[in-house]
């Protein structure tokens, strides 16, 4: 995280943070970190191990959820020792290494929104293209370039940061600080600040307004009865294209549920980091930069909602994140058996639909493009 303090060779005597801040700060960052770290552990767990929920999607909420547990762990839970203790625990080695995970995570996070972001945006406006491009193995190739690229990019962190050491009038306190000045720091923070926060989020806007142009104004097209002379009567061809329609309707539905739980999740991240990256823009002009110790866990606690909050909206906002969830914390025989049950549920339905796609394509050319692509009724988190 930013540190905001700076080099003081007069430095008065020490206060202590009161009993209230230090309950108060410890109890919350550990409860949103421990509740984010299960959280996002399951998520892993029920993408990796669940053959239907591996999809170009969830392949980059996967990274994602990696993202946030290493900024609750690198981030939150050494901020509960600061907070009891007001002096760095971890010496030097742990700030050179908490420090460069912090960014890590932080700039990993905001990548894999603008990934899966773009993803979303050529799968449905794109679907010819999405073909070739929505695929799980290309959505690993870019979250490993994703990872790769952010590893090299904050190595500089080791350079960096240092400990250092506070002396008061009554005690010396040691700080997890910054070799370089303020004024020197400034350019790299603004860069971070322009890559990795305004820039997604220009972005996700830009794409997220051109996908609900597409789901939700544009009315989705009607199959139409053609006179041909393909041998079929008119009776098989309407029912043909009724349940074509039905399954487009799905289908389309499906897509509006996940478009706007993976909006959620861009607005939570725009306004929970918000507080923070507004705090450090104006400290950075500042000749005394604002530390009030109540705003500054404010700002945090946000930071660390963000990193907590994502598997609560798969949960709330996607039946498949559910039932996977459900099912990774259930065990013993019954719920062996409720999991077999859905399997052959879930196999049942994706083969019925398939099979009424299939006996209708050629009706409509139309119809075609809404039922082709990677985002069938086996890729995404079906709606309630």
């Amino acid at each position: 995280m930013e540190n905001f303090t700076s080099p003081n060779n007069t430095l008065g005597p020490w206060t202590d943070r009161s009993t209230a801040y230090k309950v108060i700060s410890a109890f919350l960052v550990l409860t949103i970190c421990a509740l984010g770290i299960v959280g996002n552990v399951m998520v892993v767990l029920v993408v990796l191990t669940t053959k239907h929920m591996r999809t170009p999607t969830n392949c980059y909420l996967v990274s994602l959820a990696a993202a946030d547990l290493m900024v609750l762990v690198a981030a939150g839970l050494p901020s509960v020792a600061d907070s009891l203790y007001g002096s760095w625990l971890f010496g030097h080695i742990g700030c050179l290494c908490i420090t460069y995970l912090q960014y890590l995570g932080i700039n990993a996070s905001s990548c894999s929104i603008a990934a899966f972001t773009v993803e979303r945006y050529i799968a449905i406006c794109h679907p010819i293209r999405a073909q070739s491009l929505c695929t799980y193995t290309r959505a690993k190739r870019i979250i490993l370039g994703v990872w790769l690229t952010t590893s090299l990019y904050c190595v500089m962190w080791f350079y960096l940061a240092d400990t250092e050491e506070l002396v008061y009038e009554d005690t010396i306190v040691v700080a997890c600080a910054y070799k370089v000045s303020r004024n020197l720091y400034l350019p790299i923070y603004f860069f971070d600040f322009g890559v990795f926060f305004v820039l997604p989020l220009v972005l996700s806007t830009v794409l997220y307004g051109l996908i609900a142009r597409i789901l939700f104004l544009n009315p989705l097209p009607k199959g139409k009865s053609k006179n041909g002379h393909d041998g079929l009567s008119a009776g098989s061809k309407m029912n043909g294209l009724k349940s074509s329609s039905q399954c487009s309707s799905t289908t389309a539905a499906s897509r509006r549920q996940v478009t706007k739980m993976l909006a959620v999740v861009v607005i939570l991240f725009a306004v929970l980091w918000m507080p923070y990256r507004t705090l450090v823009v104006v400290n950075s002009f500042l000749q005394e930069a604002y530390l009030d110790s109540w705003f500054l866990l404010f700002c945090r606690i946000c930071v660390y909602l963000n990193s907590a909050v994502n598997p609560v909206i798969y949960n709330a906002m996607s039946q498949k994140f559910r039932a996977a969830f459900r099912r990774l914390c259930s065990c013993g025989p019954r719920a062996q058996a409720k999991q077999a049950a859905y399997s052959v549920a879930l196999t049942y339905s994706v083969a019925k639909e398939t099979s009424m796609i299939e006996s209708t394509e050629h009706f409509s050319t139309e119809m075609d493009d809404l039922t082709e692509g990677p985002d069938d009724l086996t890729e995404e988190p079906m709606s309630d």
